[in-house]
């Protein structure tokens, strides 16, 4: 039956835009759908909180707030948040849609995968958290769940809805938010969160993918949180023998229950799990799991919850085996504070049966007939079809030998990208884990490296058509600076940095630096004749303009007063000069000084804005006292002239 049909939100549209198509999966805190942006016409998910969530303010407000800075978090493998919003008593987050599967969904089917497949799957997941953990933020509920494979191979992490600041440590006295089996033991212990969960997380995941069990289980959530307390995650290769070193190195580093020693951030796991895969060698990287068991997989331990404190501060169980547990079947209160949970009685032995060889015999029977049956359809499901096996991020030669090698054509196209290094696998067509025909081909989409761009020859180019022509070719024009140029019209390009026929990432910055054309010596003209002046400018290839305002000066009336640029200066050809004409001097009253000392004669000149000049001639030598002036006093002289007193 689908489930979907008895959904009150399928078929209906929230906020006036997204139409709910489907239920794709529900978690402890949301249900996740498909919908129709009717608005742009595209597919997303849409993520709704619980009700039992949304009627908490705090809890909502805090979800906005946290869903809002997320979706700023702009990276190739982490799952974009377009929009967020509110419907009445539903509280939602637009997402987009990824077509593929979870990693939980892989662990299921497959059980342990091999270690290339689960680095491939690690890497990409470390990028993502790495890019929020130096981003300021923290996911908080790394788990299989929230890992998402496309259909193209591409890696993605969902559900940053727990997310947090790194730069704040979350300390909740009321309950823990996360997933038991994937939290770390600071968080079950004090409550405190920073990126560091997130790396004893993903190694939680790793050790899952290695093996297709989790590290720690138990019959109630709070046995799995003592677990987490006091029992080092083991290493992998204990579980599945031949395992290498590296990855028992690497898993150890990411679960040491010890925050301190583990790696401070995704960046540094990331940096380590690739140190760990150049150490393998190619047997090591494809060993070869064991089967996955048939058991269906539990969930119970894998949704996040609202776990309540008082469940992860741990208490003694009862020791009287006849005294009753509090918390009842299943329940976590039964777990008391101590340090340790007493073990569980082991299962009464099944009683003896009788008729053993009667039932024996149907059982080899009934196990010759599956077998019978079962080489039918391994033929059918299994000997005519082959699943492509993942291959990102190896190299075109790994590649292609690996397809080879399962029986597979290979075709391949080469594509630019930011993210993943030259001659290493983007994609494939079908992606990983597709199930095709034994004779099938599969596209290889290879990478070559970020798109560069080979910078164009601009020189002896007019700027405007230069950076048009730079845009054009896929980069950016840069600074524009100007220089002198003999060979250079002016506003056409001299030279760019970097320069003609250089490779650069598209989108790059190209410098211009763009010709003033020739350079001309600007002549004196101050104290000339307005007309005078202009021609002389001008026969040296420069431009006249006059200032509106004229002002008083030493010159006369009509001559330039002051000229800019000043005289003597470059100036490119073609550049203007601008003049300022002469109203003529200020004329100021003579101050009379005959009789007066010099010092006295000079400072009452001087301060009626006159220069002073002194003529002692041969008698004068000694004297102290001014026996005339230039200029007699009272009468006019231009401000700023020059008044010499005679000295005897």
């Amino acid at each position: 039956m689908d489930t979907t049909l008895q959904d009150p939100l399928v078929g209906q549209v929230l906020d006036g835009r997204y139409r709910v198509e489907a239920r794709i999966a529900v978690g402890g805190m949301a249900t996740v759908y498909r919908a129709v942006d009717t608005r742009l016409d595209r597919v997303l998910a849409l993520k709704v909180m619980h009700p039992s969530l949304a009627v908490d303010g705090a809890f909502v407000e805090r979800f906005i707030r946290e869903a809002k800075s997320v979706a700023r978090l702009a990276h190739p493998n982490v799952v974009q948040v377009f929009d967020q919003g509110t419907d009445g008593s539903y509280v939602y987050l637009a997402m987009e849609y990824v077509a593929g599967c979870t990693l939980r969904d892989v662990l299921r089917e497959r059980g342990a995968l091999q270690p290339r497949a689960a680095l491939d799957i690690l890497e990409p997941v470390l990028a993502a958290l790495g890019a929020a953990h130096r981003a300021g933020f923290v996911h908080r509920d790394m788990k299989p769940e929230n890992v998402l494979i496309g259909d193209d191979g591409r890696v993605k992490v969902a559900d940053f809805g727990l997310v947090r600041s790194v730069d704040t440590v979350t300390s909740t006295t009321g309950a823990v938010l996360g997933t038991v089996s994937y939290l770390a033991p600071e968080q079950i212990e004090q409550g405190t969160t920073d990126a560091r969960a997130d790396v004893y997380a993903c190694g939680v995941m790793l050790y899952e993918m290695l093996t297709g069990d989790k590290p720690h289980s138990g019959e109630t959530p709070a046995i799995v949180l003592y677990k987490h307390l006091h029992e080092d995650v083991p290493p992998p290769s204990a579980a599945v023998p031949g395992l290498a070193y590296e990855l028992d190195a690497l898993v150890a580093s990411a679960t040491a229950r010890n925050a301190d020693v583990r790696p401070h951030d995704a960046v540094a796991l990331l940096a380590q799990a690739r140190e760990a895969r150049a150490g393998l060698g190619e047997e090591q990287l494809d060993a070869t799991p064991p089967q996955a068991r048939s058991a269906g997989h539990d969930n119970a331990e894998d949704r996040t919850s609202v776990i309540p404190r008082a469940l992860t501060v741990l208490r003694p169980l009862p020791v009287n085996e006849d005294e009753p547990d509090e918390g009842g079947a299943g329940g976590a209160d039964g777990v008391h504070r101590t340090s340790r949970l007493a073990a569980p009685p082991p299962p009464p032995l099944p009683p003896r049966r009788r008729g053993v060889r009667p039932r024996l015999l149907a059982v080899v029977t009934a196990v010759l007939l599956v077998l019978g049956v079962g080489a039918g359809v391994w033929y059918i499901n299994t000997g005519q079809f082959t699943t492509v096996p993942a291959v990102l991020t190896q190299t075109e030669q790994q590649a292609t030998d690996r397809l080879a090698d399962a029986g597979l054509g290979v075709k391949v196209e080469r594509d630019f990208s930011d993210t993943v290094e030259r001659g290493r696998v983007i994609s494939t067509d079908p992606g990983p884990g597709s199930r095709v025909r034994g004779d099938a081909s599969v596209t290889l989409v290879v990478s070559q490296g970020p798109q560069t761009v080979r910078v164009p020859d601009v020189t002896d180019t007019r700027l405007d058509k230069a950076r048009e022509r730079l845009k054009a070719e896929g980069l950016a024009p840069g600074l524009v600076t100007e220089e002198f140029s003999d060979d250079v019209l002016k506003g056409f390009v001299i030279s760019s940095d970097p320069g003609p026929g250089t490779d650069r990432r598209a989108g790059s910055a190209v410098a211009l630096v763009v010709s003033k054309g020739r350079p001309v010596e600007v002549p004196d003209v101050t104290g000339t004749d307005l007309e005078d002046a202009r021609a002389e400018l001008e026969a040296a290839g420069l431009r006249v303009t006059v200032a509106a305002e004229e002002v008083n000066s030493e010159f006369d009336k009509g001559e330039v007063a002051v000229q800019s640029p000043e005289a003597d200066s470059r100036a490119a050809e073609g550049d203007t000069v601008t003049l300022t004409v002469s109203k003529g001097p200020v004329m100021v009253e003579v101050p009379d000084v005959v009789g007066d000392s010099v010092d006295d004669a000079k400072e009452a000149l001087e301060g009626a804005g006159f220069k002073v000049k002194e003529d002692r001639g041969i008698l004068g030598f000694f004297g102290d006292t001014v026996k005339s002036q230039s200029v007699d006093g009272g009468d006019t002289a231009p401000k700023g002239s020059t008044i010499t007193i005679t000295i005897r």
